[in-house]
């Protein structure tokens, strides 16, 4: 389980504000990856009920993640969202898509963190001061927060998508290589919002020069 002793230290040495980082979507064959930031307040004495909703969010049922996620926005200081679209994934590549969707997460947060907590990633550069924290969601309450907030933005994202993208069944899998997406994206052939640089959408693309679904 997740607990403050992270934030704790960083805190003690002068640091105002802390934030975890964490990001949602680095696997799957379609939508955007989706990163959140999130600061927890500095006064927290990790006994609050709320926290005990926390942890990483892929341990949860989505009830339970959609529970976390709500606590989180009620209590937290400041919350922060930014993603990168599939189309940028494929020019940028997958990791340096998460890391730029985490920074544009923090650029969204309505305060000033002056020092990171990011789930493990690796940083080329990063403005702030930070640290990259194996199993962070399972360490940290404030990237498990962010965990979870990710991960239930990004759901509904895919949600949204199958109305738009029907017969891709991506309210079921959410953009993950599932048998099912396999089946419909080789059926169907990929859609606007698939991931052409990852080797399944590319393959099944080879099967559909002329797509016709946008």
């Amino acid at each position: 389980m997740p607990d403050l002793s992270l934030e704790s230290g960083i805190l003690n040495s002068g640091v105002q504000f802390v934030a975890g980082v964490d990001e949602a979507g680095r696997g799957p064959l379609a939508g955007p990856v989706v990163a959140a930031a999130v600061i927890l307040p500095p006064d927290l004495t990790g006994d609050e009920l709320w926290l005990q909703s926390l942890d990483d969010s892929k341990k949860l049922t989505q009830a339970r993640r959609e529970h976390a996620a709500q606590a989180v926005h009620e209590h937290a200081l400041a919350v922060g969202v930014g993603m990168v679209s599939p189309e940028d994934i494929d020019v940028m590549g997958i990791g340096r898509a998460a890391l730029a969707a985490m920074l544009r997460a923090v650029g969204q947060l309505a305060l000033q963190p002056g020092h990171l907590l990011l789930d493990f990633i690796h940083v080329r550069e990063c403005p702030y001061t930070y640290d990259t924290i194996v199993k962070g969601d399972s360490r940290s309450y404030s990237i498990a927060a962010a965990s979870n907030i990710a991960k239930v933005t990004r759901d509904r994202l895919m949600v949204e998508a199958e109305e738009t993208y029907p017969g891709y069944y991506f309210a079921r899998h959410k953009g993950y290589p599932t048998k099912a997406h396999f089946e419909r994206l080789n059926e169907l052939g990929p859609c606007p919002i698939h991931r052409r640089s990852f080797a399944p959408v590319a393959q099944a693309s080879m099967f559909f020069p002329a797509e016709s679904r946008t």
